[in-house]
């Protein structure tokens, strides 16, 4: 984080990124002397509720962070702004989108948690879009001109006012990521029923040890359970939205996934947490599990980031492919879209084994319906370009195996392969790898 004192001496000539949070009322004008170079503003965590009209000043602006602020409004002039990509205002108090304030680069809009009941048909222009995340908003509708933003790839809308999915959003041919969970539909995530009963463990009866993990919908602890001998891992959930949804809505989408060897394996519900939160206490993950990626970047935008030294060879990654075809295949069935199918949602071990994780974006649909087949076509398409970019780490992937990843690409939803087909036909090609 930089400091005023920084920005008044001059001693940030020729940085491409600025975070700056100091309770700021007004923009600083001093920022502008760094346009030469600047390429990240991070605003996040003041009080401004404007910003110049001049900003493409900034000529080299690339990405515009001023979440948790005051603005009411996304700000205008932002359309003159011509390298800017990426602009993400979460929890302010926005209600209103005015078409100046889209830049014709746009990439990437995050408006998570603030008070929107409406977009603009401007929306539909940004040819440019892939990630929009609408979480947390008023939204009754979504425009019918974003139909015409088809390079749209990750859309998140959980926890607005929608009373329906327009049908052309399920004919979009490049959306791979989708949560709509908390919202009036005609199946709500929040009432689903867990396929079977799972034990209520009392809070008493667990002692936290080693925080493993955090994230936005929660923190995981390995913790002991009375008197069993082995560890166990307990997800406290927080109250507030994250980008993907609500905790409580996770919560459920993790009960309601049931049992699978490629699913972490849940033991039990807490209830009776001292501060009235929601936790699972879950099966311990084994340290040689590691995650396959790391999310995407502000320059991939929806493309997840690879150790360019992987490399898990033929077998491992057949075994791999098949292991989450068929955990994908085992959530369809049960009416459940994952919403966040990534590499970065996936842990792994050498030989291959691997566990789907992470149901922050995870949305109930009626599976026997059309539209289910449509919302499994969609995510097939994230199973797709998760092939795609494995095999491209893989120099022993045969024509098959890339023409399997395209299938699943491929612009019409009705033409990509099933899952339960991708399951058989990826653990034959395994067994057979593995002899």
């Amino acid at each position: 984080m930089h400091t005023l004192d920084d920005l008044y001496a001059g001693r940030l000539h020729g940085t491409t990124r600025l975070d700056l949070s100091a309770q700021l009322r007004e923009f600083p004008p001093e920022i502008f002397d760094l346009a030469d170079s600047l390429e990240v503003l991070n605003l996040t965590g003041n009080q401004l509720s404007c910003l110049p009209y001049d900003l493409h000043r900034l000529k080299r602006l690339k990405v515009l962070f001023c979440s948790h602020n005051l603005f009411t409004e996304l700000p205008r002039g932002l359309d003159t702004c011509t390298q800017l990509h990426t602009v993400g205002f979460r929890n302010n108090r926005i209600a209103r989108i005015d078409a100046q304030a889209l830049p014709p680069g746009l990439r990437a809009l995050i408006l998570t948690d603030n008070a929107l009941t409406t977009l603009p048909d401007a929306l539909g222009d940004c040819r440019h879009l892939q990630k929009l995340m609408l979480t947390g908003n008023r939204l009754q509708a979504l425009p019918e001109s974003l139909e015409r933003c088809q390079g749209l790839e990750l859309l998140r809308i959980a926890n607005n006012r929608l009373t329906a999915l327009p049908g052309w959003l399920l004919r979009m041919p490049r959306l791979a990521w989708l949560a709509y969970a908390g919202n009036p539909l005609p199946i709500r995530l929040q009432t689903v029923t867990a396929p079977r009963d799972y034990p209520q463990i009392p809070w008493s009866a667990l002692t936290l040890q080693a925080e493993l993990g955090r994230g936005a919908s929660g923190v995981v602890h390995q913790a002991s359970w009375g008197d069993r001998p082995a560890p166990v891992a307990v997800k406290v959930y927080k109250g507030a939205i994250t980008s993907d949804g609500s905790p409580q809505a996770e919560m459920s989408a993790c009960l309601a996934a049931a049992d699978h060897p490629n699913l972490v394996e849940v033991l039990g519900r807490v209830d009776d947490h001292p501060e009235q939160v929601p936790a699972l206490v879950m099966r311990r993950i084994d340290s040689h599990w590691h995650n396959l990626a790391g999310p995407p970047s502000l320059d991939s935008c929806t493309r997840d980031r690879y150790d360019t030294a992987l490399r898990l060879g033929l077998p491992a990654l057949l075994r791999l492919l098949a292991g989450v075809a068929s955990a994908a295949a085992h959530l369809h069935a049960q009416g459940l879209l994952h919403g966040d199918l990534y590499a970065h949602n996936i842990l792994f071990a050498p030989d291959g084994q691997c566990l789907l994780t992470d149901f922050g974006a995870a949305s109930l649909y009626p599976a026997s319906e059309t539209s289910g087949q449509a919302l499994e076509a969609l995510e097939v398409r994230a199973f797709g370009i998760l092939m795609h970019e494995l095999l491209s780490l893989d120099q022993q992937a045969d024509a098959d195996l890339h023409a399997l990843a395209e299938g699943c690409m491929q612009a019409a939803g009705k033409q990509r392969p099933r899952f339960a087909q991708l399951a058989d036909a990826l653990s034959r090609r395994a067994a057979s790898a593995a002899h």
